[in-house]
């Protein structure tokens, strides 16, 4: 089994900035893609930033020129570095990764809360 587990949100000022990190863990697996996604109260959960094992990266055009995405291969790891937050950024931010362990399975963490605020 695969356990994805997030850590680093909380509460900030609009303007200020936060940094998710999401760490795999488990054995026998490679990570392919990796993910960030946030849901809102009453919204459709929405993809916030991908990157891939080769560090290709993609963002939504919301968070685009404020948030990068990275990743730590070495460690299982993944990061997403939040700058100039809005209010609207306020949401449970979910981690997701497809693992390949023979056949390929895509993974969620159990989020965590982002709240921006004055």
């Amino acid at each position: 089994q695969v356990q994805l587990v997030e850590s680093g949100g909380g509460l900030v000022q609009p303007g200020g900035s936060l940094r998710l990190s999401c760490a795999a863990s488990g054995s026998g697996f490679s990570i392919n893609s990796m993910g960030w996604y946030r849901q809102s109260p009453g919204k459709q959960r929405e993809l916030v930033a991908t990157i891939t094992s080769g560090g290709s990266t993609d963002y939504a055009d919301s968070v685009k020129g404020r948030f990068i995405i990275s990743r730590d291969n070495a460690k299982n790891t993944m990061y997403l570095q939040m700058n100039s937050l809005k209010p609207e950024d306020t949401a449970i931010y979910y981690c997701n990764a497809i693992v390949d362990r023979g056949y390929l399975s895509r993974y969620w963490g159990q989020g965590t809360q982002v709240t921006v605020s004055s």
